[in-house]
């Protein structure tokens, strides 16, 4: 049985998992631990859920910027480009939300304000 890499506890299969995306609900299919609850979604059915959102219109053009990742304390920083900062309008003072999606890629959204 897989291990959560976020505490170590018992990771199952879940055919639930619920991903939103522009005012958009999906439900994939993933990993949840059975300890914590965090959710993990395979390469294949992230990139599954881009294609059904491209045919809705939901997906923009793609972007792919290359960045190097910097290191600041004990942790590593990643900068968000200014056109980006630009166009979705961000202050600096957001909370966003971190996934592991996939062996190399990670997910980052920003969050609703609370």
């Amino acid at each position: 049985m897989k291990k959560c890499s976020n505490c170590s506890g018992n990771v199952v299969e879940a055919d639930d998992i619920i991903n939103e995306l522009d005012g958009h609900s999906f439900v994939v299919k993933g990993r949840r631990c059975t300890q914590c609850g965090e959710e993990f979604i395979e390469e294949l059915e992230g990139q599954r859920m881009i294609q059904v959102a491209r045919k809705l219109g939901i997906w923009g053009k793609i972007l792919k910027l290359h960045r190097k990742l910097s290191k600041s304390g004990r942790g590593t920083v990643l900068r968000i480009p200014s056109d980006i900062e630009q166009e979705m309008s961000l202050t600096g003072k957001e909370c966003v939300a971190i996934s592991k999606v996939g062996k190399n890629k990670i997910l980052i959204e920003v969050e609703q304000a609370h």
